[in-house]
């Protein structure tokens, strides 16, 4: 069994196709064909069914791609994590989720350049706008070195730490009866149009499980915001706060992105909850106001690979306490091992 005919294997499998795969490989159509014959008689199955079109795989060839393509993939981290040993490079590149922007990473990769500046050449910082579940196949293939998320992450080739809780407040439109009240409770909000933004959801091993946000089919809300119902895992972010408090909104909306809540928000069509560090955004049509939950914060986490850590890292990690200490932030030093 030779790797270029599992990777002649995976492409057939995944693009359905023999002319699709041969064009992705760089392989002839014949070539292609013979590296998947190959591989089928020397391990005594049939793994494609080649009387379908789109092509299918078997049932033994369905469960041989679904293991060998996590394999394949392993030894293409391995692969780049090698190449980036042998030779690191000098830019570090760093992914980042928009609502992290927003706050004190432009000051932390000032301050970063600013203390490389007085031992060395300027350091050179690539930024990446990223959604946190993305950077964790980002930093496998080496486009980049860390990244900034807001959600934990469970991955053998993953660590991370914790930076820091950030609060949440409620953004609301400026006309809104609750937009001049400094004190907002989770419960009053209930009633709203609750718009939501994550693409990232949270792992269900970690979501809270009180009555959560279900189908009418499952819950019976009671009229004041709490529900009676079956118990499902919440793993939508905003929602997953308010099942924390066993309350639900009656209605939500979901957007593609933060900026597109704001912009609904500014509209009058909802509310939502961010990160304190945008409530500079858009502060002509948009109230923010103090949520008087202490523990309904957003995380922050800086992640990078187990087995490979960029040289500048320990000094992107510096920067960031040096920040945290200039503005009164209260933190936990922690380092990559």
């Amino acid at each position: 069994m030779e790797l270029k005919q599992l990777n002649a294997f995976i492409a057939i499998a995944d693009l359905q196709s023999f002319s699709a795969a041969a064009k992705t490989t760089g392989l002839s159509q014949p070539s292609l064909s013979r590296q998947l014959k190959q591989l089928e008689t020397e391990m005594g199955v049939i793994l494609v069914d080649r009387y379908h079109r789109p092509l299918q795989l078997t049932e033994a060839g369905q469960f041989f791609y679904d293991k060998v393509s996590t394999v394949l993939m392993e030894l293409n981290t391995i692969t780049s994590m090698t190449q980036r040993l042998s030779a690191p490079s000098a830019t570090l590149n760093i992914g980042f989720v928009p609502s992290v922007l927003y706050g004190l990473l432009p000051e932390v990769i000032a301050t970063l350049k600013r203390n490389n500046s007085n031992h060395s050449p300027d350091i050179e910082v690539n930024l990446k706008d990223i959604s946190s579940y993305q950077q964790i196949e980002a930093l496998k293939t080496g486009e980049i070195d860390v990244g900034f998320g807001r959600f934990a992450h469970q991955d053998a080739w993953i660590q991370q730490v914790l930076l820091r809780h950030e609060r949440y407040v409620v953004a609301l439109p400026k006309s809104h009866p609750l937009a001049d009240i400094s004190e907002q409770r989770l419960i009053d909000l209930v009633n709203n149009r609750l718009i939501l933004y994550h693409q990232t959801h949270l792992p269900v091993s970690t979501a809270y499980i009180p009555p959560s946000h279900m189908s009418t089919s499952h819950t019976k809300a009671t009229g004041n915001g709490y529900l009676d119902s079956k118990q499902e895992p919440v793993t939508e972010p905003l929602l997953h706060l308010f099942a924390q408090h066993n309350i639900t909104p009656l209605m939500t909306t979901k957007v593609s992105d933060l900026q597109v809540a704001l912009g609904l928000v500014a509209a009058g069509e909802g509310i939502t909850l961010v990160p304190a560090s945008l409530q500079t955004v858009r502060t002509e049509q948009i109230s923010y106001q103090r949520l008087v939950h202490e523990n309904v914060t957003s995380p922050i986490y800086l992640h990078t690979l187990k087995d490979f850590i960029h040289p500048k890292i320990p000094d992107l990690l510096d920067a960031i306490y040096q920040v945290y200490e200039q503005r009164g932030i209260t933190y936990r030093k922690q380092q990559f091992v």
